[in-house]
């Protein structure tokens, strides 16, 4: 993975994590925390959707891997 691809994930991340702060309610944070959350909801929502046998609905290639936004 490249410098490139690392901050484009990063950035998708962040706009994810964003979005989900927004939807809870919660804005204590910042840039660093929405990108931490949106990578975490990514990590738990690939698991989730392995144990529960649910494929990936979108999800956006960087760097040839698959990085899931819902």
């Amino acid at each position: 993975m490249s410098l490139l691809q690392f901050l484009l994930l990063l950035l998708i991340a962040g706009i994810c994590g964003s979005l989900g702060q927004a939807i809870a309610g919660y804005s204590h944070g910042g840039c660093l925390v929405s990108i931490v959350l949106g990578l975490i909801g990514a990590l738990l929502g690939t698991w989730l959707a392995g144990v529960m046998g649910v494929g990936e609905i979108l999800a956006v290639q960087v760097g040839g891997q698959p990085f899931p936004i819902v």
